[in-house]
């Protein structure tokens, strides 16, 4: 494959460079509000929506946001116009470029991370990057619009507050009916099959899932049931956190929790809780059920307990909730 510096495929200008407490800004979209770009790994880039101003023309749809400082070289398509933060630079396509192709050079982008350690910056590097200088045909295939079919409306139009003083601390063996760990199996024992079972593996990414695996009649007992909440007990990825829909096989090191008040809604709101929790497990510390049974999480309650109506409610008023 051929490689290229990336100034070679993209002019690279700088963003606003405006501190988000100068601007109006809400946490979720309202009327003459476009999205506020920022160093954060999260949410396409995005920390808030802004209102726009008579006096600075945004940036338009289209273009490739690469933080250089903060969570350094994450890289988005930016899909509407936005203003930008501190440290973020902006990419413009050389020659016309299908949102595909601006997608697979995100990800190349993405793929030079490593590089970055130890609060290194990229504001002076970026344009020399290498990565490929067209895109693998696979890619080119791909139609972007069957691609994008999540819908953006919210499945209830009411707004929530998050005043988190509110919240209380709650045990996680008492929020949950059971935590236990996941039954597991080796994936070199599964046959890949993407349209069949999901296997759910030590990572930070895709929902857990590492793989989608055929279920032969021998294993097919180590198969968890859906509906529950998984956690990372070791690794890089511990306590990385997500809720699994369906039926999946797991890799070991693998905790489930499950409750009879959990649905995909409100599970959520407490899988990223959770996942907050992982500053405490960096450098190599690791995960034991024990510790995380008698571990306290922060909530919104009612009448003494974690309140999952509110939780849920809250899922289903942001943007995007009607594709969950």
């Amino acid at each position: 494959m051929e490689l290229t510096k990336l100034s070679n495929i993209f002019d690279i200008k700088y963003g606003n460079g405006f501190e988000l407490y100068n601007l109006k800004s809400y946490q979720k979209r309202i009327k003459n509000t476009i999205p506020f770009v920022a160093r954060t790994a999260n949410n396409n880039g995005i920390s808030a929506f802004v209102e726009i101003m008579n006096d600075v023309e945004p940036f338009q749809s289209g273009l490739i946001t690469v933080a250089v400082s903060g969570s350094v070289l994450e890289a988005f398509l930016q899909t509407e116009r936005f203003y930008t933060g501190f440290h973020i630079l902006v990419l413009y396509a050389k020659y016309e470029m299908s949102m595909i192709e601006k997608l697979y050079y995100c990800q190349c982008i993405k793929a030079n991370k490593y590089k970055y350690s130890y609060g290194r910056q990229a504001n002076k590097t970026l344009k020399d990057i290498l990565v490929p200088k067209f895109i693998p045909q696979e890619f080119a295939n791909i139609d972007y619009e069957k691609l994008n079919t999540l819908n953006p409306q919210s499945r209830i139009n009411q707004d929530f507050e998050l005043d988190t003083k509110k919240w209380l601390h709650f045990r996680i063996g008492d929020i949950f009916d059971d935590v236990s760990i996941a039954k597991s199996v080796d994936l070199l024992n599964l046959e890949k099959d993407e349209n069949s079972v999901n296997y759910v593996g030590r990572t930070r990414e895709n929902n857990g899932i590492t793989a989608r695996v055929c279920p032969s009649n021998d294993l097919i007992d180590l198969i968890n049931k859906g509906d529950c909440i998984t956690v990372t007990m070791v690794g890089d990825s511990t306590c990385s956190t997500f809720f699994q829909y369906s039926d999946f096989f797991a890799s070991q090191n693998i905790l489930v929790l499950r409750s009879k008040h959990l649905n995909q809604y409100n599970a959520l709101f407490i899988a990223n809780i959770i996942h907050l929790e992982k500053y405490r497990f960096s450098y190599g510390r690791t995960l034991t059920k024990s510790f995380f049974k008698n571990h306290m999480i922060k909530l919104p309650s009612k009448d003494g307990g974690p309140d999952f109506e509110f939780m849920e409610s809250y899922i289903k008023s942001l943007p995007y909730s009607s594709s969950i």
